[in-house]
């Protein structure tokens, strides 16, 4: 498909354009539906929207049109927080954050120094996540910088939109992976080569506080300052017992937030994840920067860190966003973070709706992540990443759905039964990247 094809896809369309709030109704005009619509595509962006008998006459003579009435197209899902360098570690025997890092991430990232290897993982990830109708993502390499190259090579040859990094660690990790005074040449020179470069974006990425020293967070500091169109990713107070050693390595610091304040990491374009252990005064200190918590479900209950708690965010102002956090989190499907963190809701008295659901995976994320300029919903202009849903995929789901008496109900059963066995295509930068083989 060449970048002047005319694409003309029918189906059901479904677009958040705003917060629906958290009502069991969203509010209105926050979602676009058509029940029986027309997505028009013109390249790699979307030309037109709308309903299918309004725009049908004004389409070319003997137009070719994708009829998939009977399936459910939304924006691609976005996650905001995963590592690719992990995917063959997941549902690896679970014990605690520092545990699972000393005894199964820091080894198998070792294995990146080879960069066959790092391409082999690079497109491995990217099938899985394609096939789960993720079109972008915030990534996490390995704290080799070939690690990187190949990422961004392979995203690069499928044309996504995706954010990556190189991980920053220059102590407390295996001599093998720590960067010493490497790590910041090394990611001036992937910006350099990277960042801006078609739909690709450059991460800054300490892999959190406890494996940098001040002098490397620093200096990670002066690159944002250096380009405030970069972004960065970290983690924060997942574990309690991170929260301790965090304060024995930074005595002189208030608490956590404030070793990377200190820093100059917190701002608009800074994802922390999880940010479970963390007081209103954060969250506020947080909100105030513009930064978002990566709400990572899955492998929050994998791993026994924690519920994170959305009510005490929107109380404060402060953003979150959803994310599988593989290879910790035990799936790569949007369906299955929604699903976890329903379930993470519930435990706290905090029910998920599917529309909240839905609009954080897709318009949600891509405002976060200062990217719904591009992505996040159908419409014009935008870039034509969406997934193409068969709500028909299992014998269970049809046979919920067809219970199902609003689009409310459809969109929850969904959310709580669907798998990538639902995800019939995934389409980016205009191309259909995906189609299930049955």
């Amino acid at each position: 498909m060449n970048s002047f094809t005319d694409t003309f896809i029918r189906a059901e369309l479904i677009s958040f354009v705003h917060d629906p709030g958290n009502g069991d109704t969203p509010k209105a005009g926050s979602l676009e539906h058509y029940g029986d619509g027309l997505l028009w595509l013109k390249g790699q962006h979307i030309h037109a929207v709308g309903h299918f008998a309004e725009l049908s006459p004004s389409l070319p003579k003997g137009a070719e049109v994708l009829d998939y009435h009977d399936k459910l197209i939304m924006p691609g899902f976005i996650d905001t927080h995963v590592h690719y360098v992990q995917l063959d570690i997941m549902a690896s025997y679970g014990r605690q954050l520092l545990d699972w890092l000393n005894d199964y991430t820091f080894p198998e990232e070792c294995r990146f120094a080879n960069h066959a290897h790092a391409e082999a993982l690079s497109n491995a990830f990217l099938d899985e996540m394609l096939r789960a109708g993720t079109t972008t993502a915030q990534v996490f390499g390995s704290s080799h910088p070939g690690s990187v190259d190949a990422f961004f090579t392979a995203c690069q040859k499928r044309q996504l939109r995706m954010l990556v990094g190189k991980v920053l660690m220059d102590r407390n990790a295996p001599e093998a992976l720590m960067d010493g005074a490497s790590g910041i040449a090394d990611s001036e020179r992937l910006i350099e080569d990277w960042h801006g470069k078609q739909r690709l974006g450059y991460s800054v990425t300490p892999r959190f506080a406890p494996t940098s020293t001040k002098i490397q967070m620093d200096a990670a500091g002066a690159l944002l300052r250096n380009d405030p169109s970069l972004w960065l990713q970290t983690h924060l107070a997942e574990n309690s017992g991170e929260l301790d050693w965090v304060a024995e390595l930074f005595p002189g610091s208030r608490d956590y937030l404030a070793v990377y304040e200190e820093a100059g990491l917190v701002g608009p374009r800074s994802t922390f994840a999880h940010g479970i252990h963390l007081d209103n005064g954060m969250r506020k200190r947080l909100a105030d920067r513009g930064a978002n918590i990566a709400f990572c479900p899955s492998s929050n209950l994998f791993l026994g860190s924690g519920l994170f708690d959305r009510e005490a965010a929107k109380e404060t102002g402060m953003a979150f966003t959803y994310a599988s956090d593989i290879g910790a989190g035990t799936d790569l499907s949007g369906f299955g973070t929604l699903k976890a963190a329903y379930q993470v809701g519930q435990l706290g008295g905090q029910p998920l709706t599917a529309w909240q659901g839905f609009y954080g995976l897709t318009m949600g994320n891509a405002k976060a992540l200062s990217l719904d300029s591009h992505i996040g919903q159908l419409a014009p202009t935008l870039e034509a990443d969406f997934v193409v849903i068969d709500t028909q995929a299992t014998s269970l789901l049809s046979r919920r759905i067809s219970h199902c008496t609003t689009l409310g109900e459809r969109l929850f059963a969904l959310m709580m039964l669907a798998d990538d066995r639902a995800i019939y295509e995934t389409w980016a930068g205009g191309i259909c990247q995906h189609r299930r083989d049955v």
